[in-house]
């Protein structure tokens, strides 16, 4: 499936970008859900199973925080909610993911992995490459203005 942006396609700016976050949020919380998961609880399992080595609690709340801007005590209740599912494990003072939530991941992954295809294929890589730029310029620029913001 080969599809290009109409060539009187508007200009990218906040709206446009939200409405593509949503829509695609909308697809990997649908699958979430049929597995009794939330957006919050895959980013956390997801911070928690990408490092190389067991995060205390206030670490992972940073690293989450950092990528979804949430209230630190919402992050603490999912973690709480991930130790309670035992997808998450209390190694001492750290936590790590246990064999169940790297399960589920993988799960997601396998079932999200054909929709993002048919959702990302056909666009031109140079058409990728600039909206990475853009997005990335977006995104320093935001966490700028945020940090102004808190502080």
């Amino acid at each position: 499936m080969t599809t290009t942006a109409p060539t009187d396609a508007p200009a990218a700016d906040a709206r446009a970008l939200g409405l593509a976050h949503y829509a695609a949020r909308g697809v990997l919380e649908h699958v979430l859900a049929r597995h009794g998961s939330t957006f919050q609880q895959q980013v956390a399992l997801r911070a928690a199973l990408t490092t190389d080595a067991p995060q205390a609690p206030d670490d992972l709340i940073a690293q989450v925080q950092g990528s979804l801007k949430a209230d630190p005590a919402d992050i603490r209740a999912t973690l709480d909610e991930l130790l309670a599912k035992k997808l998450l494990d209390a190694d001492g003072a750290h936590l790590r993911p246990t064999d169940a939530g790297r399960e589920l991941l993988a799960t997601v992954g396998a079932e999200t992995t054909p929709i993002s295809a048919r959702i990302w294929g056909g666009i031109p890589a140079e058409d990728l490459a600039a909206a990475g730029r853009v997005l990335a310029l977006v995104t320093e620029r935001a966490n700028a203005e945020l940090a102004a913001l808190t502080a």
